[in-house]
């Protein structure tokens, strides 16, 4: 942001929120990897992107992160990526309960460090062309809660689309700031298409920029309950209770109702990447006009969205054509459904829920496992510990185990017994038994696991002693 006399507005603090679930981009995005995590228009993730953006104008130590305590252990890893003082900002969220919570949980903090600062709250898995116009943006928001406005920047729309929220403006405030005169839900086609033509609508982005004060201010006219709970948090801890809190988003708990709701003309190119076409759309174009990433071979295919991951692709013939596959899961949709993902999704959850909750690989603070074979009465896993990491000390009701070690040198503890296994030896793990697994060395261990019995998901774990803090009360 310039040095000028406006320079006070460094002090804001930004809010991440990063606890999406990303289903309308199944099956790449699932419950633990949700799109935000994903490299999906570049090297560094969504989260990342938005992040390095950030720091171009809130310093480290100010940006709080937002995240599912699903994900509290990615979200740091990605962010040490980038700055060391990012992981001290990561805010856990015990449940969903939708943005307006989310961010009062961040509220703590930047409450008792500054109660006058300016508080930016960003999605964390949007595309942002255009950082100094972003940065630009941000600062005429600023400038806007410094005078106790609620600001939001407006993107303008140049295509009828449904899938978005509304902005209608009003009058000018400041060079290119309006009043806000409605917020409009996602409309039909029809009055889409109005709102392009009448030119004084804009795309809810999602990004707002208030008073720390004035928001808390706003809670207690509109959302009293909210504000109760945020009240008590010097009796006890704010996530103790925040499962029993109602789900209220930001833009109705507050920007809907307050009288001083402000819109930024956003001047950046902006996408929210929420569904397969909006990847088509930004994605390099071949000869006849394919975006294909991945393993594919591609004969007469046209205008269509091709993507593998794992495995090889084969398209024939196709137009306007979304083809998405995974090692578990492929998607097959015309470009003009793509919204209806989410439907294929929601019935997913009901039949077949691990499809939508993880990939066959999935990420652990100590390394990962990656699920190679499973039946009804056994699964057959790859596992990865990190150096100098271990797993819980657990026992699991419903299984036992049998582990071989196919790198490195493991240390397994069973029972009472600790011994270190080395390539190519083995040892069972009964039912019911205290154990854990742990790398002693300075190489990644892999070991071959083969799980038992009559029930097999990873709910069926109890854990005695966990350094990553995932014990339950």
């Amino acid at each position: 942001m310039p040095d000028n006399e406006n320079e006070d507005i460094l002090s804001i603090y930004a809010v991440i929120l990063a606890g999406g679930s990303g289903t309308r981009l199944w099956p790449l995005s699932r419950a633990l990897l949700p799109k935000q995590l994903l490299s999906i228009n570049g090297e560094k993730s969504l989260l990342q992107q938005t992040v390095a953006r950030t720091m171009q104008a809130v310093p480290a130590e100010k940006i709080l992160v937002v995240t599912n305590e699903e994900h509290v252990f990615e979200v740091r890893s990605q962010l040490r990526e980038l700055d060391e003082h990012l992981e001290q900002g990561v805010v856990s969220e015990p449940a969903a309960r939708n943005t307006l919570p989310a961010i009062l949980l961040a509220m703590d903090r930047i409450f008792h460090d500054d109660p006058v600062a300016l508080v930016a709250v960003l999605p964390s898995d949007h595309r942002i062309s255009n950082d100094q116009a972003w940065a630009g943006c941000l600062e005429k928001a600023g400038l806007l809660a410094r005078q106790g406005f609620f600001a939001t920047f407006g993107i303008r729309p140049w295509k009828p689309e449904t899938g978005y929220g509304y902005i209608r403006r009003a009058r000018e405030i400041s060079p290119g700031a309006f009043r806000v005169d409605a917020f409009v839900e996602k409309p039909d086609q029809s009055r889409a298409q109005e709102f392009v033509s009448a030119g004084n609508y804009y795309w809810n982005s999602g990004m707002f920029v208030f008073p720390a004060a004035g928001l808390l201010e706003a809670v207690e006219s509109f959302e009293p309950e909210l504000y109760a709970w945020w009240q008590g948090r010097e009796q006890k801890p704010l996530v103790q209770s925040y499962s029993e809190l109602p789900s209220v988003s930001v833009d109705y708990g507050i920007m809907e109702r307050t009288d001083r709701a402000a819109v930024v003309d956003a001047d950046f190119d902006w996408d929210d990447l929420g569904n397969w076409e909006s990847l088509y759309q930004l994605g390099e174009k071949e000869g006849q006009g394919c975006v294909i990433t991945g393993d594919v071979l591609s004969l007469d295919c046209s205008d269509s969205l091709l993507f593998s991951q794992g495995s090889k692709l084969a398209a024939v013939g196709l137009k306007d054509m979304v083809v998405v596959q995974t090692r578990d899961a492929t998607l097959v949709c015309s470009r003009s459904q793509v919204q209806r993902v989410k439907d294929v999704v929601n019935l997913l959850k009901k039949k077949e829920k691990h499809l939508v909750e993880a990939h066959l690989t999935v990420k652990r603070p100590w390394g990962s496992y990656t699920v190679l074979e499973e039946g009804t009465f056994y699964k057959i896993k790859r596992i990865v510990v990190l150096p100098k990491h271990n797993l819980s000390l657990q026992m699991h009701h419903h299984r036992s185990e049998h582990w071989v070690v196919i790198r490195g040198t493991a240390s397994v503890l069973v029972g009472e017994n600790e011994v270190l296994l080395t390539e190519n030896q083995s040892i069972d793990i009964p039912k019911a038994t205290r154990h854990r697994l742990g790398n002693p060395g300075k190489l990644p261990v892999e070991i071959i696991e083969i799980q038992s019995g009559t029930y097999l998901e990873e709910d069926d774990i109890v854990r005695f002693e966990d350094v990553y803090g995932r014990i339950k009360q």
